[in-house]
C-alpha cells in the first residue's frame, strides 16, 4: 500500500474577541520554559516570553481576560506494546508488568477552548457511547488538574475519535495526558511535565508513559522506569487489526495464569531489541493466552495474519489487552481480511513509532491508511 506522510503541527492561539481585534500567537512561537510566561503585545501579535521575576504577571493577568476565546487543538496518539511480561500479583490485587511501550502515529485529535463557564467542562465527541460527564478520562484529568493546580480553568473539549476503544492501544489514558497538557498551558505551564506524570497515576496506571518522550520500560503498573532514546527507527512500518469484538481488561486478567506466563527477562528482550530490533521471539505478550481464552476468534485472526504474512512481517502480536493484533515490518493488511466476510467489519490502520521534542507535545504524522470508524464503550480506555 502506498502511503504519504507530512508532519503537521498544532499550536495554540488566540481567535479574535471581536471583529477589530486580530490578536493571534504566531505559529513560529514555542514555549521555552516550563515556568512562569507572560504575553508581550507588538504590532497586533501576542509573542510568549518569560519573566522568572514575574513582575510582568499584571500584564498576563489583562491579556488572559481574552482566554475565553482562546483555543488549543492537539494530536492524542495511541500506543503499542513491544513487549509485555507480567511479572508478579500484588497484594492490593493488581498486576505488576514489564514492558516496552512505544507511541505510534495513529490518534485522536482534541480541541480545547476556555469556558466562560467556573462550574463545568462540556465534552462533545464525533462517536456515540462514549461517556461525556466525569466517567470520560479527559473529564477526569481536567478535574485532576484542578485539585491538584487549584486552577479555576473549565474548558469545552471536542474529541474527534480515531483510535478504536476496547483495543489495547492506551486511546482512553493518552486522551486523559493530552487533556492534563493542554490544561497546563492554559494556565502557563505552572506545574511541570514530571508533576503531570506523577499526578496522572492517580486516574489510570498508563497514563504516565505518554509524559515520556514516546519511547518508555515501564514495569510495577506501569511506572516510568526509563524514558529511552527509541531503541527502533521511527520509520518502521506496521499494520493494526482490530476486530469488531473488543476485550475486557478486567475479564483477561481474570483469566490470567502467572505459572503460565513467560520466565524471561524483560531487560534482556530490552536489549535484544535494542542491539537487533524487533523479531517474533522478543515480542512476548503475555495477555496474549488469557485474551485468546476470552476472546477465541482473537487468537484464529492471529494465526491467520502470521500464517498469510510469512515474508511480509518481521513479527505478528497482540498489543496490551487486546483486540488490536500488530503486524511489524509492512502496512498492509494480509488480503484475507478484504476477502473473507468475517473479518468486512475490522478496523485497519497503518502505523509507524513516533517520539516527541523536549516541552512539546506529540505531533500528527498524517498517512494513508485503511480504516473503518472506531466503536465506541461504555468506558474510555
Amino acid at each position: 500500500m502506498a502511503s504519504a506522510h507530512l508532519l503537521c503541527n498544532h499550536n495554540l492561539f488566540f481567535p479574535p474577541s471581536s471583529k477589530n481585534s486580530q490578536l493571534s500567537i504566531t505559529p513560529q512561537t514555542k514555549l521555552q520554559s516550563q515556568r512562569t510566561p507572560f504575553l508581550k503585545s507588538s504590532k497586533k501579535q501576542l509573542e510568549i516570553v518569560y519573566d522568572p521575576d514575574k513582575r510582568l504577571n499584571k500584564l498576563a493577568d489583562e491579556v488572559d481576560k481574552q482566554a475565553p476565546f482562546s483555543r488549543l487543538i492537539l494530536f492524542s496518539p495511541c500506543k503499542i506494546n513491544v513487549f509485555l511480561r507480567i511479572t508478579n500479583k500484588r497484594e492490593d490485587g493488581y498486576h505488576d508488568l514489564a514492558s516496552l511501550f512505544h507511541t505510534v502515529s495513529l490518534g485522536d485529535i482534541i480541541k480545547f477552548s476556555l469556558s466562560p463557564s467556573k462550574t463545568k467542562d462540556r465534552l462533545s465527541t464525533n462517536v456515540s457511547g462514549v461517556p461525556l460527564d466525569d466517567r470520560n478520562l479527559i473529564i477526569k484529568a481536567l478535574n485532576l488538574y484542578r485539585k491538584k493546580t487549584g486552577s479555576n480553568n473549565f474548558f469545552w473539549v471536542h474529541l474527534d475519535k480515531k483510535v478504536p476503544t476496547g483495543a489495547g492501544l492506551g486511546g482512553g489514558s493518552s486522551n486523559a495526558a493530552t487533556a492534563l497538557w493542554a490544561a497546563n498551558q492554559f494556565s502557563g505551564c505552572i506545574a511541570t511535565e514530571k508533576e503531570l506524570q506523577e499526578w496522572s497515576s492517580e486516574i489510570g496506571s498508563d497514563i504516565p508513559f505518554f509524559f515520556s518522550h514516546g519511547a518508555a520500560y515501564c514495569t510495577g503498573r506501569g511506572e516510568v522506569v526509563q524514558d529511552i532514546s527509541p531503541p527502533l527507527p521511527l520509520d518502521i512500518p506496521m499494520v493494526l487489526i482490530k476486530p469488531k469484538e473488543a476485550c475486557s481488561t478486567a475479564e483477561v486478567y481474570k483469566c490470567l495464569r502467572l505459572d503460565q506466563t513467560s520466565k524471561v527477562d524483560p531487560l534482556a528482550l530490552l536489549e535484544k531489541i535494542s542491539r537487533n530490533g524487533i523479531s517474533q521471539d522478543v515480542c512476548i505478550n503475555d495477555l496474549e493466552p488469557p485474551a485468546f481464552e476470552v476472546l477465541p476468534s482473537l487468537k484464529r485472526l492471529k494465526q491467520r495474519v502470521t500464517a498469510a504474512g510469512r515474508g511480509q512481517y518481521d513479527a505478528v502480536f497482540m498489543s496490551g489487552s487486546g483486540s488490536t493484533i500488530v503486524g511489524i515490518g509492512s502496512p498492509d493488511p494480509p488480503q484475507f481480511v478484504y476477502d473473507d466476510d468475517d473479518y468486512r467489519d475490522v478496523f485497519l490502520s497503518e502505523a509507524k513509532f513516533i517520539n516527541r521534542e523536549e516541552n512539546e507535545w506529540y505531533k500528527e504524522l498524517i498517512s494513508v491508511t485503511v480504516c473503518q470508524p472506531p466503536e465506541a464503550s461504555q468506558t474510555p480506555e
